[in-house]
Order: C-alpha cells, then sequence, then structure tokens
C-alpha cells in the first residue's frame, strides 16, 4: 500500500480509512507493507508493516498544502537535516526515488495506491517491476477544488494513474460517476467500496465530559440546541453556504449555536462572513481538533450538518451519527448513498438548509426518529466487508496479470 498519513499522523479521513482498511484486510490474512512519505512512530499498528520513504517529519508531509492544491509548487517547508526548502513535489520525488528502490527486493502480489499523492509511484511500480496497480480515489481534484476547474498539473496526475490502473476503486457512486465522466475511465474499471465507521469508535474507553465545554452545556440547559460541522475549512466543503443558512436559521429561532469545528484557507473568511451576518454570538469557532476533543463536539451537538458541495465519502457523517446526532447531508455526499435516515439538500440551497435545521430542533419526534434510525443503517456497513471486497479485486487483478 502506497498512502501518505496513519493515525496519529493524520489531519483527515484519508489516514483513518486507510488504517482500518488496513486492519480488516490483515484479519482476512493479508501481509502489508504500508509505505509513508515521513518517519514517524505507529505505536499501535502492529499488523502491518509501515515504511518510512524519507526522514521528514510527519508535520512537513504536506510539503506547502496537500489538500490545498494551489500551493503544490511552493518550497516552504524545511528538510530534515538543512535549511534547505522543499515543496508537495520534491516528496513525491523523494517518495517515488524509496518505491523504486524497495521493490528491487520486495515483490508484492499488488500495489494499492491511495489517491493522487502515491499515483506516480504506483505507475512506477507496474511500469519498472510489472506489478499490479489499484488506484483508489478517495477524492478527485474536482472535489478538492469544489468542481471547479482545480489543478492542472494534479488532474495530469490522476488521469495517468487512473489510466494506468489495472483496477480503480472508487469511494461512492458520486465519484465513481466523476471519474468516468472526467477522465473518460470505463466503468467496468471501476469499482465501489463505500468507507466504514471507524473501529476505534466501537471499541474505545469513551466518555462525555461535560465540563469540556461548559459554555455549550450550560447553553443546552436553557433551551439552546447546538449544530456541528467538523473538516478543512476549504472551498470544497461548502462551508459560506452553511453559514448563510445560519443566518437564516437564526433569525427565525435566535436559540441556535453554531459550532465549527476544523481550520483551513477559508478560515479569515468565515469569522469576517459571520459578523457580517451578525450571528458571531452565535458561532463558535473550535480550531483543529482531533481525538476525544472531536468526539466530545459531536456528542454535545444535536445536530451535524455535512454541507460539502462535493463529499466523495464523509466519514464524519458516520462518527456524528454514533454520538447520536441528527444527520443533514447533501446530495453531493457519497455517505447519503448508504444513510437514508438523514435530511438531504443540494449545497446551493441555504433556504432548505435553515428550513431542515429548524424543523429537527422544533420537531422533537422527528430528531428521535433520525437518530435511532441512522444507528441501524451505519452498522450495515462494516470493514471487513470492505476487506473482502479488496481482496476480490486483488485476485481479479492478478489472476489477469499478463507479464
Amino acid at each position: 500500500m502506497l498512502g501518505w498519513e496513519l493515525p496519529p499522523h493524520n489531519s483527515g479521513g484519508l489516514g483513518v480509512a486507510c488504517l482500518n482498511m488496513a486492519r480488516a484486510l490483515s484479519r482476512q490474512g493479508a501481509d502489508i507493507d504500508f509505505v509513508v512519505p515521513y518517519k514517524a512512530e505507529h505505536p499501535e499498528i502492529n499488523f502491518m508493516h509501515v515504511v518510512s520513504a524519507t526522514k521528514l517529519d510527519p508535520i512537513y508531509r504536506y510539503g506547502g498544502g496537500s489538500y490545498e492544491s494551489l500551493h503544490i509548487l511552493e518550497k516552504i517547508i524545511p528538510t530534515f537535516d538543512s535549511d534547505k526548502l522543499v515543496s508537495i513535489r520534491d516528496i513525491q520525488k523523494s517518495y517515488c526515488e524509496f518505491v523504486e528502490k524497495y521493490l528491487k527486493d520486495f515483490k508484492p502480489e499488488v500495489v494499492h495506491a491511495h489517491d493522487w499523492l502515491t499515483y506516480e509511484a504506483g505507475m512506477l511500480a507496474k511500469k519498472e517491476y510489472h506489478i499490479p496497480l489499484i488506484a483508489h480515489v478517495h477524492a478527485t481534484e474536482y472535489d478538492r477544488a469544489g468542481m471547479h476547474t482545480g489543478n492542472p498539473l494534479i488532474h495530469e496526475i490522476e488521469h495517468e494513474g487512473l489510466m494506468m490502473a489495472d483496477e480503480i476503486i472508487a469511494v461512492s457512486e458520486s465519484t465513481k460517476r466523476i471519474i468516468h465522466e472526467k477522465y473518460h475511465i470505463p466503468l467496468s474499471k471501476i469499482n465501489v467500496v463505500y468507507n466504514s465507521l471507524d473501529e476505534n469508535y466501537e471499541k474505545d474507553d469513551y466518555h462525555f465530559n461535560k465540563n469540556i465545554y461548559g459554555y455549550l452545556t450550560s447553553l443546552k440547559q436553557k433551551g439552546w440546541s447546538v449544530i456541528s460541522t467538523v473538516g478543512r475549512f476549504t472551498i470544497q466543503k461548502g462551508l459560506t453556504n452553511l453559514m448563510h443558512a445560519a443566518a437564516l436559521a437564526v433569525s427565525k429561532n435566535p436559540k441556535l449555536m453554531f459550532v465549527f469545528a476544523g481550520d483551513g484557507e477559508e478560515r479569515n473568511e468565515l469569522i469576517e462572513l459571520a459578523a457580517d451576518l451578525g450571528i458571531s454570538k452565535n458561532v463558535i469557532f473550535t480550531g483543529f481538533i482531533r481525538g476525544k476533543k472531536i468526539r466530545d463536539i459531536y456528542s454535545i451537538s444535536d445536530i451535524f450538518v455535512m454541507s460539502s458541495i462535493s463529499e466523495p465519502f464523509g466519514l464524519t457523517a458516520l462518527e456524528a451519527a454514533h454520538h447520536g446526532d441528527a444527520l443533514i447531508l447533501t446530495r453531493q455526499s457519497g455517505v447519503s448513498e448508504v444513510i437514508w435516515s438523514a435530511m438531504t439538500y443540494d449545497f446551493w440551497d441555504r433556504e432548505k438548509l435553515a428550513d431542515e435545521i429548524l424543523a429537527i430542533v422544533e420537531n422533537p419526534a422527528l430528531r428521535q426518529s433520525l437518530q435511532d434510525n441512522v444507528r441501524e443503517e451505519y452498522h450495515k456497513i462494516s470493514w471487513d466487508k470492505v476487506a473482502k471486497k479488496c481482496l476480490r479485486i486483488y485476485n481479479k487483478t492478478i489472476k489477469h496479470k499478463k507479464y
């Protein structure tokens, strides 16, 4: 497996998905070497071999922002042993050089590459060593750019990687359609494999501490409702539309508190927008949080909103559902394909989003129904099922190998 992050050194859902998938694959008998572009300890990972492609500290693996594609060529990250500056492209080059050397001695049956950051290394493995290539699409550049043009260099890498791949795994039907329509890949080559809930959410000894978010707790005791969203503050997430919808909802019910958990390039714009709309007192920005603090946000929330313009899947919705939140999802999110007990809307429809927020807040029976039914739905998908689908794809690829 070629990846870019693993917990605890992850910034989002990509690393979580890779970890859970690999763990489930190992239970099915897979022997995995997982290559990451940094050097760090992963103390809880004992089911596979984590391989460091560079000696870079994990905090620098983004090399200018792997999720902020306008900046991939900016040289702003110091290396581990000098004052030399490197970019994301420099890190990718080192990553490819390492994989090329590594595969001289290690000959896996399949190379499974996760997203554009690793596709060049995956293509190298196929071209130089004739190893079957699986390209896993967690998000395309079209998703990250909010369905705008995005970065042409990344489009080129994605297109070449998807063309060269023996098989493609997409995290939703909507992602499959984007791959087919934008990159002209045959539908027969694209396999949809949905993500599942992080296994740690089921197993960890988690307890909600009301004192952590005491202000929100006191507001709820006074009849306020808490609406949250969690993720990167980028154009992809549609957060400006959510802020406008929040203003509409607050104009009809002032006892609403909106929690924006995360950070990113749109942070200052969102803070200014809340002020301009006159709802600063109804909005809280937590900054970047992870682990228990995110789970506490889910626990204290009544409603979780996924406002993404294009969301290939959306693991945060499953996490929020697990903590008892009623869900509102855009129809442009992959998770809405497997979760039906949620209210949905088109990402641009601010009025409908505001109406749905108010409907859940003002109708306890509706909220309870959404909360109860969604639990049954997300438990129907599991990482073990994901692993079995991946193994079938691997075996099909190996069977048809013609080298």
